[in-house]
């Protein structure tokens, strides 16, 4: 019995690091994917080598803090590791029903509290610690895309801009009889550096990704109740994510463009530094934390004080009645701005994917607006921001965790 519970648990938390390696890929990597820098056989290496890395150093802080700080290590048995695990991969289905990027590690936590509360064993302490994290981090996120949007992007976007290449970047020259590597003849240095940091700053994403989703997969089966140690936990974690990266990355890195269709490269770039070191601080604290709610909490402050440029605050928070409708969609960790808006000054994941050109640069680069003047095209106030999509997400923040609590305890009250 405890044989095939151990095979359950470990399939469990193969499926769960599957799902996680197939998402992250496609979110990390689509940016570079899509402006053919790299290609999808080498940005799922790059991801599961930069995953790794991250797991391996400061992931095994969080693998620590959740399979033996919020609960004694005792208390997962095998059954309650297979329960635990069994919740975790029931947010992932949440999370791709309703459309909104619900926190893996947050219902994982979840679940881990209702064995907590049903034993008796809860460590309470550490528990306000991290859900005043998880209440600062989603805060921190967005203030910071909020200065960012209103007060320094418009002058990045004004001077920094991505080629989208017919090829890729790195060309293999087959005619000989040993493959030669080349660049792109029409790469300029200012596009290899930009090149360069579209990559480089993947790659951080990646770090940041494994360091704070390996507990998730494996923190039950680690630790003097599991089966595993943390070395194994963390090299089964990677190897799921891999396993995800491979297969099912390729479909979402083709259909990323979609689903985050007017968000420029610059601003998911901006997203990704600072929802990724949000995370990578607090995994090496060893609190398990969200880079989905910390990335779109950047995008949703990113949005709004690029809007709020030309509109006050308040405006943005109750919408005018004649604002005209605005199609939001929330998917893999983004919030997409309208279809209809005019088109962003640099290249977008929408037009990578759907292989059109960005909208040439004019041959002046206009000055930027100061705040509260209108800009040469002006954006609809929901265009970048959407108060009611905002509320949903926050909504199933907190609700997905909830739930994981409510239905995990009567669960764990039965087993024990």
């Amino acid at each position: 019995m405890v044989s095939l519970l151990l095979v359950a648990g470990v399939a469990a938390a193969v499926f769960v690091g599957f799902n996680i390696g197939g998402s992250s890929t496609g979110v990390v990597f689509g940016p570079a994917v899509g402006s053919r820098l790299t290609r999808k056989t080498t940005a799922a290496a790059l991801f599961v080598g930069f995953a790794f890395l991250g797991a391996w150093t400061v992931g095994r802080n969080v693998i620590t803090t959740m399979s033996s700080s919020i609960v004694p290590a005792v208390q997962f048995t095998p059954v309650a590791s297979v329960v635990v695990l069994f919740f975790t991969g029931l947010s992932l289905l949440v999370s791709n029903l309703y459309g909104v990027p619900a926190s893996t590690s947050m219902t994982a936590v979840g679940a881990i509290i209702g064995l907590g509360l049903a034993s008796g064993t809860l460590n309470q302490a550490l528990m306000f610690v991290i859900v005043s994290a998880w209440i600062v981090a989603p805060l921190l996120s967005f203030a910071v895309g909020l200065v960012i949007g209103r007060y320094v992007y418009p002058y990045l976007d004004r001077y920094v801009a991505f080629t989208k290449f017919d090829l890729h970047l790195i060309q293999i020259d087959r005619s000989g009889s040993v493959p030669r590597p080349h660049l792109n003849q029409n790469a300029s240095l200012q596009d290899i550096v930009g090149s360069i940091s579209v990559v480089v700053i993947a790659c951080y994403m990646a770090f940041s990704a494994g360091a704070s989703n390996a507990a998730n997969a494996v923190a039950p089966l680690v630790g003097p109740g599991g089966s595993l140690t943390v070395d194994q936990g963390v090299l089964l974690a990677v190897a799921a994510f891999g396993l995800g990266s491979f297969t099912i990355a390729r479909r979402t890195l083709d259909t990323v463009g979609d689903t985050i269709t007017e968000l420029p490269i610059l601003a998911s770039l901006i997203v990704s530094v600072v929802g990724g070191t949000v995370i990578t601080i607090l995994s090496y604290l060893g609190i398990p934390a969200s880079l989905a709610v910390s990335t779109t909490s950047t995008i949703i402050g990113l949005g709004w004080g690029r809007a709020s440029r030309a509109a006050t605050l308040a405006e943005l928070a109750t919408p005018s009645p004649q604002s005209p409708a605005v199609d939001v969609e929330v998917a893999t960790g983004a919030l997409a701005t309208s279809r209809d808006e005019a088109v962003p000054t640099s290249p977008t994941i929408g037009d990578i994917a759907r292989h059109e050109e960005p909208a040439e640069k004019p041959a002046e680069v206009p000055d930027v607006p100061d705040v509260g003047e209108k800009g040469p095209v002006d954006l609809d106030q929901k265009s970048l921001f959407d108060s009611a999509a905002a509320k949903r997400i926050v909504s199933m923040w907190v609700l997905t965790p909830s739930l994981a609590v409510a239905t995990s305890y009567p669960v764990f009250l039965v087993l024990s």
